[in-house]
This record gives C-alpha cells, structure tokens and sequence, in this order.
C-alpha cells in the first residue's frame, strides 16, 4: 500500500477528529453550514438581480459589498435591506475593500485618515443592515511591495482609533490574510493573530479566512482552520484556479471536514464564494459590467458542488 503523503495523513487526522465527534456529540453535527456569497465581483449589477439569483441558488446570505467609498457613494441600507428581504437573504458581513487609496498602514496620514472614514462609513452601512462582521485588510490590496519597517505598526495605530465604531454597531471586526503576492503583510492566519493582538481592542477579534490565499500561505489550510476555528467567522471559497467549486483541484470533502471539526455549522459562522478568477488583481471586476450568464452559472455550478460534497461527508458520518 502505498503511504500518504504529508498533506493526505494530515487530512486523515482531521477526519479522524470528525468522526470521533460524530460519535461522542451527534447533535453538535445536526446543523448545516450557512451558505453566503460576496458580490463585489459581480461589479455593477443591480442588487436585485443578484438577490434573484442567489434566491434561484437557495444562498441565504449575502457578503455586501463595502462600497461606501464617500458621503454620496455605496447601499442605501434600508432600500438595501428591504431589496435582499424579499428575496429571502440576510446580510452576513461587510467585505471591507483596502487598497492604495484607503491604506491603514500608509505613510501618508490622508490615505489613513481615509481609510479611517471609509471604516466608519461601512459600520454604519452594516448596522443598517444587520451585518454580523466586516472584513478588514491591514494593508492595501494591490500593493505587495513594502512602504517601510513600520507598515504593521501604523495600521495597528490606525484601526486602533476606529475600532470603536465596530462595538457600537455590533459587527464583528474579521482581519484578512492575503497571499504575498498581493499584499505587503499579513499573510497567514499566524499573522492575523498577532495583528490582532497588537490591536488589541474588543472590535478587532476575528479572523476572515480566503482559501485561495491560504493554498499560497498555509502549510496546510485545513489545519489552520482546525486551529483557528474559534476565530474564523468568515471563509472565502474558490478552487485552486480560482474559479467555481468543482472547477479545480481543491479537495472540497477535506475542507468541509474541517469546518465541522471547527463548529463551524454554528449560527454566525459563513463559508461564502468568492471566485475571482486567476490573476494577480482581481479589483478590476467591481467597477465593470459582468456577464450575467457566467454569473449565473458560476454561483450554480459553486453552491451546488459544496451542497453535494456537503451530503456526501455527512452521509459518510451517518449524520
């Protein structure tokens, strides 16, 4: 026979875990993992139509947007609010969008006060709504070359002062890990961790996990979310191309295991696609026009992999 490989025995030892919990605490495994979805990929269309697809999909829940870039930009919240209500949805999160120009760990105190404001602005987006966290970069997305030595220090100084707003509108503060070749630092859940320790503040608790950067930055993604569990709130999902589920080599039976071994098919917790496509700056998709019927079909093709892989390591486990 021949012997796993490193990565397989210690997908094996996740399942083992499952399995065990399967036995000792059935009940904990009675409820599914809630489905949401990021839209900003989806560019300029019309909220509605989205809400009509994702209804069309059975998705539940919807990652907004963050897209209140000023005072007259981004959702009305409660023509927001009301348009994904009549389709069934409610609004998991906020996908706080960092780059250049909002940069919390920028050298030039304008980008930060910006950055500062555009936090604001999207907690009071997410209250409006209801959203129960929202995503926050440490340093601009698109900028994968270092200012200085002092990068970390100033984005932790920066969400230090905003964080507030985080408590006060009762969202959850979820930091993200994004692969080197996007962003300049943070880039694993490890770092996540002592970011927000360096915060230090009851906002910023979280972790918001992207697999498809995790596949560049962990040693093993599924191990990290094992570990990290009690942290992720969120989770990002795309194959390895990142495309739709089912479109590449990710082993989604894997992943799915280990959200369960996490808790994570408990109220509060969203596996949500965001399947960007390949490429080093996936930005460009929110202010274009995008074809409805790839849209259509990559929100199909994605929820129903994860719903069949989902029977199927339940099944297994006679759950």
């Amino acid at each position: 026979m021949r012997p796993p490989q490193n990565f397989e025995r210690i997908n094996q030892q996740i399942l083992r875990k499952l399995q065990s919990k399967a036995k000792s605490d059935p009940k904990s495994l009675a409820r599914r993992i809630d489905l949401s979805w990021s839209n900003w990929g989806f560019g300029q269309e019309s909220l509605e139509k989205t809400a009509r697809r994702l209804q069309k999909n059975k998705i539940e829940w919807i990652e907004l947007h963050g897209n209140r870039y000023g005072a007259d930009l981004g959702y009305d919240g409660k023509d927001a609010k009301k348009i994904l209500a009549d389709h069934g949805i409610g609004v998991a999160g906020i996908c706080g969008m960092f780059t250049p120009d909002n940069d919390l760990s920028s050298n030039r105190g304008v980008v930060r006060q910006a950055a500062i404001d555009y936090v604001r602005r999207n907690a009071d987006l997410g209250k409006e709504v209801g959203a129960q966290y929202m995503l926050i970069v440490p340093g601009a997305v698109g900028r994968p070359v270092k200012i200085d030595e002092f990068e970390f220090d100033r984005s932790v100084e920066t969400l230090r002062r905003i964080a507030g707003v985080l408590v006060d509108a009762g969202i959850k503060g979820a930091v993200e890990p994004i692969r080197a070749a996007e962003v300049s630092f943070c880039f694993t859940f490890a770092d996540a961790m002592r970011y927000i320790k360096a915060v230090d503040h009851p906002g910023v608790q979280h972790i918001n996990g992207d697999i498809y950067h995790m596949l560049a930055q962990e040693e093993h993604p599924f191990q990290a979310i094992v570990k990290h569990g009690e942290r992720l709130v969120n989770l990002h999902l795309a194959d390895s191309s990142r495309g739709a589920l089912g479109t590449g080599i990710l082993d989604v039976d894997a992943l799915i295991t280990a959200l369960y071994v996490a808790g994570y098919n408990q109220a509060g917790h969203f596996a949500t696609p965001e399947p960007l496509g390949p490429g080093g700056d996936p930005y460009p998709a929110m202010n274009g026009k995008p074809d409805s019927a790839t849209l259509d079909e990559l929100v199909k093709t994605t929820a129903d992999t994860f719903r069949a892989r989902e029977d199927a390591v339940r099944e297994e486990l006679g759950v």
